[in-house]
């Protein structure tokens, strides 16, 4: 009987290493040629079949006002909320503005936080890339970020922090010209995935 489970386990674990995840990508600049959004497209290709990543930008999203938060729920939030409820886990990928996350971003996650504890982010695994112009790779907002998610419940992946300093120098051409940066964005990605699948696995 021991092996016969044991059997099915592993047939069972097979099945879903080999399952494709579903992870939305979310832009935290609304610059048409947003170096955040451009580097989502770029590893959104890389990573197939594994992984499929929808890329989100929030120039839909209105300024958050508790008036509206309620019935009947503005169309593009609910839309949002509904994208992000909907995946195995999120990336977000933010530039740093004065030593934190832009206020777009903090605002689209404001709006996702309702209702309070029981988001659409709650349990949720999640990834972050901080970009900068500057070395530092918006470090700064990158720690600023978990701690918002932290509040909302977020399942925050660990491992090495994605920082990417001097982007503007890599990108060109909806290219990615550094060729470790981008082996290292990706292993964080496959760590995502990995969680995903490993927290599958646990509740089966």
């Amino acid at each position: 009987m021991r092996e016969r489970t044991i059997e099915m386990e592993k047939v069972n674990m097979q099945e879903t290493t080999k399952r494709r995840v579903k992870i939305v990508g979310i832009s935290g600049s609304l610059r048409r040629r947003s170096f955040s959004t451009s580097l989502l497209k770029i590893l959104a290709e890389k990573a197939l079949p594994a992984i499929e990543i929808r890329v989100v930008t929030l120039e839909d999203i209105p300024l958050y006002n508790a008036d509206l938060d309620g019935a009947p729920e503005i169309r593009a939030v609910a839309a949002f909320k509904r994208i992000i409820a909907e995946s195995d886990g999120v990336l977000i990928a933010t530039p740093e503005y004065n030593h934190g996350i832009p206020g777009v971003l903090k605002n689209a996650l404001d709006w996702a936080s309702r209702p309070v504890f029981e988001s659409c982010f709650k349990h949720k695994p999640v990834s972050i890339i901080s970009s900068s112009l500057a070395f530092t790779g918006g470090v700064r907002a990158q720690y600023q970020l978990r701690e918002t998610l932290i509040s909302m419940h977020a399942h925050l992946v660990m491992g090495p922090e994605v920082v990417v300093g001097g982007i503007h120098t890599n990108l060109a051409n909806d290219l990615y010209t550094d060729e470790k940066g981008l082996a290292f964005m990706l292993k964080s990605l496959h760590r995502l995935r990995d969680e995903i699948i490993g927290r599958t696995l646990f509740v089966v």
